[in-house]
Protein backbone atom coordinates (compact mmCIF):
# COMPACT_ATOMS: atom_id res chain seq x y z
CA UNK A 1 0.00 0.00 0.00
CA UNK A 2 1.21 3.18 -1.03
CA UNK A 3 1.31 5.97 1.81
CA UNK A 4 -0.14 8.55 0.04
CA UNK A 5 -3.19 6.36 -0.37
CA UNK A 6 -3.52 5.11 3.01
CA UNK A 7 -3.06 8.51 4.37
CA UNK A 8 -5.50 10.18 2.07
CA UNK A 9 -8.31 7.73 3.04
CA UNK A 10 -7.54 8.02 6.62
CA UNK A 11 -7.76 12.08 6.48
CA UNK A 12 -10.55 11.90 4.45
CA UNK A 13 -12.45 9.42 7.47
CA UNK A 14 -10.98 11.72 10.07
CA UNK A 15 -12.52 15.02 8.81
CA UNK A 16 -15.91 12.97 7.79
CA UNK A 17 -15.80 11.88 11.49
CA UNK A 18 -15.32 15.05 13.24
CA UNK A 19 -17.78 17.17 11.19
CA UNK A 20 -20.27 13.86 11.63
CA UNK A 21 -19.52 13.70 15.91
CA UNK A 22 -20.41 17.50 16.76
CA UNK A 23 -23.49 17.27 14.50
CA UNK A 24 -24.70 13.98 16.04
CA UNK A 25 -24.03 15.45 19.57
CA UNK A 26 -26.04 18.38 18.87
CA UNK A 27 -29.10 16.08 17.67
CA UNK A 28 -28.93 14.01 21.00
CA UNK A 29 -28.92 17.48 22.97
CA UNK A 30 -31.92 18.78 21.50
CA UNK A 31 -33.81 15.49 20.48
CA UNK A 32 -32.63 13.15 23.88
CA UNK A 33 -31.87 9.74 21.17
CA UNK A 34 -30.17 7.45 22.72
CA UNK A 35 -29.27 6.28 19.10
CA UNK A 36 -27.83 9.57 18.47
CA UNK A 37 -25.61 9.82 21.96
CA UNK A 38 -24.31 6.30 20.94
CA UNK A 39 -23.59 7.06 16.89
CA UNK A 40 -21.44 10.12 18.30
CA UNK A 41 -19.62 8.43 20.45
CA UNK A 42 -18.88 6.00 17.72
CA UNK A 43 -17.93 8.79 15.41
CA UNK A 44 -15.97 10.44 18.33
CA UNK A 45 -14.02 6.88 18.82
CA UNK A 46 -13.50 6.81 14.72
CA UNK A 47 -12.05 10.02 14.95
CA UNK A 48 -9.82 9.21 17.48
CA UNK A 49 -8.96 5.53 15.29
CA UNK A 50 -8.41 7.67 12.33
CA UNK A 51 -5.13 9.90 14.38
CA UNK A 52 -4.27 6.82 16.03
CA UNK A 53 -3.50 4.93 12.20
CA UNK A 54 -1.80 8.82 11.66
CA UNK A 55 0.67 7.96 14.41
CA UNK A 56 1.15 4.38 13.51
CA UNK A 57 2.28 5.83 10.11
CA UNK A 58 4.64 8.42 11.21
CA UNK A 59 6.43 6.20 14.08
CA UNK A 60 6.99 3.03 11.71
CA UNK A 61 9.20 6.08 9.54
CA UNK A 62 11.61 6.21 12.17
CA UNK A 63 15.37 4.67 11.51
CA UNK A 64 16.67 1.20 12.53
CA UNK A 65 18.13 1.27 15.74
CA UNK A 66 21.20 -1.09 17.13
CA UNK A 67 18.29 -2.21 19.40
CA UNK A 68 15.79 -2.28 16.94
CA UNK A 69 17.88 -3.79 13.84
CA UNK A 70 15.12 -4.24 11.57
CA UNK A 71 13.18 -0.62 11.80
CA UNK A 72 9.68 0.25 13.15
CA UNK A 73 7.58 -0.94 10.09
CA UNK A 74 5.46 -3.31 12.70
CA UNK A 75 4.13 0.48 14.60
CA UNK A 76 1.60 0.17 12.36
CA UNK A 77 0.30 -3.14 13.26
CA UNK A 78 0.13 -2.18 16.70
CA UNK A 79 -1.60 1.11 16.39
CA UNK A 80 -4.11 -0.73 14.11
CA UNK A 81 -4.67 -3.26 17.08
CA UNK A 82 -5.13 -0.62 19.41
CA UNK A 83 -7.72 0.52 17.03
CA UNK A 84 -9.87 -2.50 17.47
CA UNK A 85 -9.82 -2.19 20.96
CA UNK A 86 -11.14 1.15 21.12
CA UNK A 87 -13.56 -0.03 18.78
CA UNK A 88 -14.89 -2.50 20.95
CA UNK A 89 -14.73 -1.09 24.19
CA UNK A 90 -15.95 2.46 23.54
CA UNK A 91 -17.96 2.34 20.45
CA UNK A 92 -19.45 -1.34 21.02
CA UNK A 93 -19.68 -1.59 24.61
CA UNK A 94 -20.80 1.68 25.09
CA UNK A 95 -23.54 1.64 22.73
CA UNK A 96 -24.76 -1.91 23.84
CA UNK A 97 -25.10 -0.39 27.67
CA UNK A 98 -26.45 2.92 26.21
CA UNK A 99 -29.29 0.98 24.61
CA UNK A 100 -29.86 -1.63 27.36
CA UNK A 101 -30.82 1.79 29.67
CA UNK A 102 -32.80 3.37 27.33
CA UNK A 103 -34.74 -0.10 26.79
CA UNK A 104 -35.09 0.07 30.48
CA UNK A 105 -35.98 3.21 30.67
CA UNK A 106 -37.52 4.65 27.36
CA UNK A 107 -38.27 7.69 26.96
CA UNK A 108 -40.16 10.23 23.91
CA UNK A 109 -37.86 11.17 21.03
CA UNK A 110 -38.27 14.90 21.05
CA UNK A 111 -37.54 17.42 18.21
CA UNK A 112 -37.49 14.45 15.78
CA UNK A 113 -36.45 16.96 13.02
CA UNK A 114 -32.62 16.89 14.63
CA UNK A 115 -32.28 13.42 14.77
CA UNK A 116 -33.26 12.50 11.13
CA UNK A 117 -31.52 15.56 9.46
CA UNK A 118 -28.07 14.60 11.61
CA UNK A 119 -28.51 11.28 10.22
CA UNK A 120 -28.75 12.00 6.51
CA UNK A 121 -25.97 14.30 6.35
CA UNK A 122 -23.83 11.52 7.98
CA UNK A 123 -25.12 9.17 6.05
CA UNK A 124 -23.82 11.29 3.06
CA UNK A 125 -20.06 12.57 4.98
CA UNK A 126 -19.23 8.30 5.57
CA UNK A 127 -20.74 7.72 2.08
CA UNK A 128 -17.76 10.27 0.82
CA UNK A 129 -15.16 8.66 2.88
CA UNK A 130 -16.64 5.10 2.24
CA UNK A 131 -16.02 6.03 -1.53
CA UNK A 132 -12.53 7.63 -1.21
CA UNK A 133 -11.45 3.90 1.15
CA UNK A 134 -13.12 2.36 -1.67
CA UNK A 135 -11.25 4.17 -4.38
CA UNK A 136 -7.58 4.15 -2.89
CA UNK A 137 -8.28 0.12 -2.08
CA UNK A 138 -9.36 -0.69 -5.83
CA UNK A 139 -6.00 -0.06 -7.13
CA UNK A 140 -4.05 -2.43 -4.32
CA UNK A 141 -6.94 -5.15 -4.54
CA UNK A 142 -6.94 -6.23 -7.90
CA UNK A 143 -8.95 -9.14 -8.82
CA UNK A 144 -9.15 -10.13 -4.76
CA UNK A 145 -12.50 -9.79 -3.44
CA UNK A 146 -12.96 -7.35 -0.90
CA UNK A 147 -12.95 -10.17 1.68
CA UNK A 148 -9.89 -11.15 0.30
CA UNK A 149 -8.14 -8.33 0.25
CA UNK A 150 -9.34 -7.81 3.71
CA UNK A 151 -7.62 -10.78 4.99
CA UNK A 152 -4.79 -10.36 2.93
CA UNK A 153 -3.56 -7.03 3.21
CA UNK A 154 0.04 -6.62 4.64
CA UNK A 155 -0.70 -2.72 5.19
CA UNK A 156 -3.69 -2.50 8.04
CA UNK A 157 -4.90 1.23 6.59
CA UNK A 158 -7.35 0.47 4.33
CA UNK A 159 -9.01 -2.19 5.70
CA UNK A 160 -9.32 -0.19 9.07
CA UNK A 161 -10.49 2.13 7.38
CA UNK A 162 -13.52 0.43 4.74
CA UNK A 163 -14.75 -1.56 7.76
CA UNK A 164 -14.65 1.83 9.83
CA UNK A 165 -16.85 3.28 7.12
CA UNK A 166 -18.43 0.32 6.47
CA UNK A 167 -19.76 0.02 10.02
CA UNK A 168 -20.61 3.43 10.48
CA UNK A 169 -22.99 3.28 7.40
CA UNK A 170 -24.56 0.37 8.65
CA UNK A 171 -25.00 2.22 12.05
CA UNK A 172 -26.24 5.23 10.75
CA UNK A 173 -28.95 2.60 8.82
CA UNK A 174 -30.10 1.09 12.20
CA UNK A 175 -30.13 4.28 13.97
CA UNK A 176 -32.82 6.10 11.42
CA UNK A 177 -34.74 2.59 11.91
CA UNK A 178 -34.33 2.82 15.67
CA UNK A 179 -35.49 6.40 15.90
CA UNK A 180 -37.89 6.45 12.79
CA UNK A 181 -39.93 3.43 14.44
CA UNK A 182 -39.79 5.16 18.23
CA UNK A 183 -41.66 8.20 16.19
CA UNK A 184 -43.76 6.36 14.57
CA UNK A 185 -44.88 4.18 17.79
CA UNK A 186 -44.66 6.51 20.14
CA UNK A 187 -42.73 4.37 21.87
CA UNK A 188 -38.44 5.32 22.74
CA UNK A 189 -38.15 1.53 23.17
CA UNK A 190 -37.13 1.05 19.35
CA UNK A 191 -34.98 4.22 19.78
CA UNK A 192 -32.66 1.64 22.65
CA UNK A 193 -33.31 -1.33 20.33
CA UNK A 194 -31.20 0.81 17.57
CA UNK A 195 -28.85 1.63 19.85
CA UNK A 196 -27.94 -2.18 20.67
CA UNK A 197 -27.71 -3.62 17.28
CA UNK A 198 -25.72 -0.50 16.32
CA UNK A 199 -23.12 -1.91 19.48
CA UNK A 200 -23.65 -5.67 18.81
CA UNK A 201 -22.28 -4.56 15.01
CA UNK A 202 -19.58 -2.29 16.36
CA UNK A 203 -18.16 -5.40 18.47
CA UNK A 204 -18.01 -7.51 15.52
CA UNK A 205 -16.48 -5.41 13.26
CA UNK A 206 -13.90 -4.72 16.26
CA UNK A 207 -13.57 -8.54 16.66
CA UNK A 208 -12.67 -8.84 12.85
CA UNK A 209 -10.10 -5.93 12.93
CA UNK A 210 -8.23 -7.41 16.06
CA UNK A 211 -8.20 -11.30 14.47
CA UNK A 212 -6.16 -10.10 11.24
CA UNK A 213 -4.70 -7.39 12.87
CA UNK A 214 -3.18 -10.03 15.28
CA UNK A 215 -1.88 -12.26 12.65
CA UNK A 216 -0.06 -9.45 11.05
CA UNK A 217 1.66 -8.59 14.59
CA UNK A 218 2.44 -12.14 15.19
CA UNK A 219 4.08 -12.06 11.56
CA UNK A 220 3.04 -12.79 8.14
CA UNK A 221 4.57 -14.51 5.23
CA UNK A 222 4.79 -12.65 1.72
CA UNK A 223 2.08 -13.46 -0.29
CA UNK A 224 2.06 -16.38 -2.78
CA UNK A 225 2.82 -14.13 -6.03
CA UNK A 226 5.49 -12.61 -4.43
CA UNK A 227 7.15 -16.23 -3.04
CA UNK A 228 7.09 -17.47 -6.95
CA UNK A 229 8.68 -14.44 -8.14
CA UNK A 230 11.71 -14.85 -5.24
CA UNK A 231 11.97 -18.48 -6.47
CA UNK A 232 12.39 -17.35 -9.43
CA UNK A 233 14.65 -14.77 -8.91
CA UNK A 234 16.84 -16.70 -6.79
CA UNK A 235 17.70 -19.81 -9.19
CA UNK A 236 20.26 -18.93 -12.13
CA UNK A 237 19.91 -22.94 -13.31
CA UNK A 238 23.59 -22.27 -13.02
CA UNK A 239 25.64 -22.03 -9.79
CA UNK A 240 22.45 -21.83 -7.73
CA UNK A 241 20.46 -24.45 -8.83
CA UNK A 242 17.59 -24.38 -6.52
CA UNK A 243 16.03 -23.60 -3.14
CA UNK A 244 16.16 -26.00 -0.30
CA UNK A 245 13.95 -24.33 1.85
CA UNK A 246 13.34 -20.70 1.91
CA UNK A 247 11.03 -18.50 4.75
CA UNK A 248 9.80 -14.73 4.14
CA UNK A 249 8.49 -12.21 7.22
CA UNK A 250 6.64 -8.99 6.84
CA UNK A 251 8.91 -6.19 8.90
CA UNK A 252 6.29 -3.87 8.14
CA UNK A 253 3.49 -3.40 5.56
CA UNK A 254 6.48 -2.46 2.89
CA UNK A 255 9.56 -4.07 4.30
CA UNK A 256 10.25 -8.27 3.48
CA UNK A 257 12.55 -10.36 5.49
CA UNK A 258 13.48 -13.63 3.40
CA UNK A 259 15.86 -16.15 4.74
CA UNK A 260 16.73 -19.24 2.29
CA UNK A 261 19.02 -21.97 2.21
CA UNK A 262 20.37 -22.42 -1.81
CA UNK A 263 21.67 -25.12 -3.59
CA UNK A 264 25.03 -24.86 -5.45
CA UNK A 265 27.24 -27.00 -7.41
CA UNK A 266 30.16 -29.15 -5.14
CA UNK A 267 32.88 -27.66 -6.88
CA UNK A 268 32.47 -24.02 -6.77
CA UNK A 269 34.49 -21.60 -5.56
CA UNK A 270 34.10 -19.69 -2.99
CA UNK A 271 34.34 -16.39 -5.28
CA UNK A 272 31.77 -18.33 -7.23
CA UNK A 273 29.47 -18.75 -5.09
CA UNK A 274 30.09 -14.80 -3.46
CA UNK A 275 29.34 -13.30 -6.80
CA UNK A 276 26.00 -15.60 -7.55
CA UNK A 277 24.64 -15.01 -3.69
CA UNK A 278 24.80 -11.08 -4.30
CA UNK A 279 23.33 -11.44 -8.40
CA UNK A 280 20.48 -13.41 -6.84
CA UNK A 281 20.02 -10.60 -4.14
CA UNK A 282 20.46 -7.54 -7.05
CA UNK A 283 17.17 -9.90 -9.07
CA UNK A 284 15.06 -10.42 -5.77
CA UNK A 285 15.03 -6.59 -5.40
CA UNK A 286 14.17 -5.98 -8.69
CA UNK A 287 11.08 -8.41 -8.88
CA UNK A 288 10.21 -7.90 -5.80
CA UNK A 289 11.24 -4.00 -4.44
CA UNK A 290 9.70 -4.72 -0.71
CA UNK A 291 12.32 -7.13 -0.12
CA UNK A 292 14.93 -4.80 1.89
CA UNK A 293 16.51 -7.72 4.40
CA UNK A 294 17.82 -10.98 2.38
CA UNK A 295 20.08 -13.68 3.69
CA UNK A 296 21.13 -16.29 1.66
CA UNK A 297 23.05 -19.67 3.17
CA UNK A 298 24.77 -22.09 -0.06
CA UNK A 299 24.64 -25.85 1.00
CA UNK A 300 25.13 -28.63 -1.61
CA UNK A 301 22.16 -30.36 -2.13
CA UNK A 302 21.62 -33.68 -1.47
CA UNK A 303 18.81 -36.23 -2.71
CA UNK A 304 19.23 -38.46 0.43
CA UNK A 305 18.48 -35.75 3.27
CA UNK A 306 15.83 -33.98 1.09
CA UNK A 307 13.75 -37.43 0.89
CA UNK A 308 14.02 -37.24 4.78
CA UNK A 309 11.65 -34.03 4.53
CA UNK A 310 12.09 -31.15 6.57
CA UNK A 311 13.30 -31.35 10.13
CA UNK A 312 10.54 -30.23 12.46
CA UNK A 313 12.59 -29.47 15.04
CA UNK A 314 14.37 -26.65 12.70
CA UNK A 315 11.31 -25.14 12.28
CA UNK A 316 10.67 -21.87 14.47
CA UNK A 317 7.57 -23.15 16.11
CA UNK A 318 8.30 -26.43 15.90
CA UNK A 319 8.25 -29.07 18.90
CA UNK A 320 10.50 -27.88 21.04
CA UNK A 321 13.40 -31.26 21.80
CA UNK A 322 13.02 -33.04 24.78
CA UNK A 323 15.90 -32.92 27.90
CA UNK A 324 18.09 -35.49 27.75
CA UNK A 325 16.61 -38.78 29.99
CA UNK A 326 12.93 -37.42 29.53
Amino acid sequence: MSASGGTRAIVAALGANLAIAVSKFVAFAFSGSSSMLAEGVHSLADSGNQFLLLIGGKKAQREATPQHPFGYGRERYIYAFLVSIVLFSVGGMFAIYEGYEKISHPHEVEHWYWPVGVLVFAIIAEGFSFRTAIKESNELRGKLSWSQFIRRAKAPELPVVLLEDFGALIGLVLALFGVGLALLTDDGVWDGIGTVCIGVLLVLIALVLAAETKSLLLGEAAGVEEVKKIEAAIVDGDTVTGIIHMRTLHLGPEELLIAAKIAVQHDDTAAEVANAINAAEARIREAVPIARVIYLEPDIYSEAEAAKGPDPKATPGGPTPHPAGH
